[in-house]
């Protein structure tokens, strides 16, 4: 048996991609702990790692959730930098593990701390990566490397890395010193894909079982929601709950923290949450309406769900338009949402059968990717 600790952003686009693989490692009888916050205890818990309680500077969520180009990639950067500085205290004289399982992109505590106790890392990467051929940088962020402000952070942040002895920070954020990258979506949905022939292992989604939800009803289900970040959209919700009225679906509507209060009168077809477990309902959905986040993008995919994608900031879009692309669903821009727009996409991924054989198509990239157990056995080729 071995000690493998996991460290991800507090953040469910970060955490639950990473669920399933700490669950077949407990399975398969190592000691696996996963320091997180409250917010995620449960659902850590839940896969058999023992918790490590922490505290994160984003729990108050005071100063909103970054954009992640121009000024505002500086300021996400800011706080990735302040997070990381916290965890560091805060897992300071925690026990040296046999290896590091920790977020390729946000994670970087768990990249410092494996370079601190020379141990292994693999490292989660929960989206779109990138490489000569295509870059997010490229395609979908704009970010001035010489502004005064991006400037001043790189060399702070270059400054703090030496002192941790963890070297150059280009390499450092290339998660260079990795054993190991496993990216959790298949090869054919990362753009370029083909490309990719060493840098990066693409094993598939690794969420766990999570049950199946009893239906409300008869009626097919229409899951609509924008996830936990980017999702204070109240304008979009009133639109949803409005025009659901004496149609044939049953919609699972999820609102984050807006009031359902001041949705209006809500129809007997449509349940208002602040959150849901996605993967339970999506068994049964028809159709899902998302902003097209890559965890809620591959357990949708995992299903064989059509989408209709609402992307609310730059990485979403990026997936929003490879869904379109591969003809695995629809895009909205959300100043293009209508009551109109919105069920017409929705009417239509749900018919359409070229949809319905690309979603097949996909669901057999999935399998082949491997999912759990592949990342698991990876995991383990990599223990001393």
């Amino acid at each position: 048996m071995a000690s493998i600790a996991f460290y991800a952003p507090a953040a469910a686009g970060h955490v639950n991609p990473t669920l399933g693989l700490a669950a077949e490692l407990v399975r398969r009888g190592h000691h696996v702990t996963y320091a997180t916050t409250t917010v995620y205890a449960d659902r850590v818990a839940a896969t058999g790692a023992e918790v490590v309680p922490v505290v994160s500077t984003w729990e108050n969520g005071a100063a909103g959730v970054p954009q992640m180009h121009g000024r505002e990639f500086v300021r996400a950067m800011r706080m990735a930098f302040t997070e990381t500085k916290a965890m560091l205290r805060q897992l300071d004289g925690t026990p040296r593990p046999d290896l590091v399982v920790h977020d390729g992109t946000m994670g970087w505590w768990g990249r410092i701390l494996a370079s601190r106790w020379q141990v292994p890392s693999v490292e989660t990467w929960p989206n779109l990566v990138s490489n000569e051929h295509w870059s997010m940088s490229d395609e979908y962020t704009t970010v001035n490397l010489l502004s005064p402000a991006f400037l001043l952070l790189a060399a702070r942040l270059g400054g703090f890395l030496r002192r941790q002895g963890a070297g150059d920070m280009r390499a450092f954020m290339r998660g260079d010193r990795a054993a190991a990258r496993l990216v959790t979506l298949p090869r054919a949905f990362q753009y370029a894909g083909e490309t990719f022939t060493d840098r990066y292992t693409f094993v598939g989604p690794l969420f766990p079982d999570q049950g199946v939800r009893q239906p409300a009803g008869d009626l097919p289900v229409l899951l609509v929601s924008l996830g936990t970040a980017y999702n204070d959209r109240p304008d979009f919700y009133r639109t949803v709950v409005a025009s659901s009225a004496g149609r044939p679906w049953q919609v699972v509507l999820a609102v984050g923290d807006v009031d359902p209060a001041i949705l209006g009168e809500i129809p007997a077809n449509v349940e208002v949450h602040r959150q849901v477990p996605q993967v339970p309902v999506l068994r049964q959905a028809r159709a899902f309406v998302t902003h097209a986040g890559m965890g809620s993008t591959m357990e949708a995919l995992s299903f064989g769900v059509p989408l209709v994608a609402v992307p609310q900031m730059a990485e979403q879009r990026a997936n929003a338009d490879r869904i379109a692309e591969l003809g695995l669903g629809v895009t909205l821009a959300p100043s293009e949402v209508t009551a109109a727009t919105l069920w017409s996409a929705v009417e239509s991924v749900s018919t359409d059968e070229a949809v319905r054989d690309r979603l097949t198509w996909m669901r057999t990239e999935i399998s082949a990717a491997g999912g759990v157990p592949a990342a698991a056995d990876e995991v383990e080729r990599h223990l001393g």
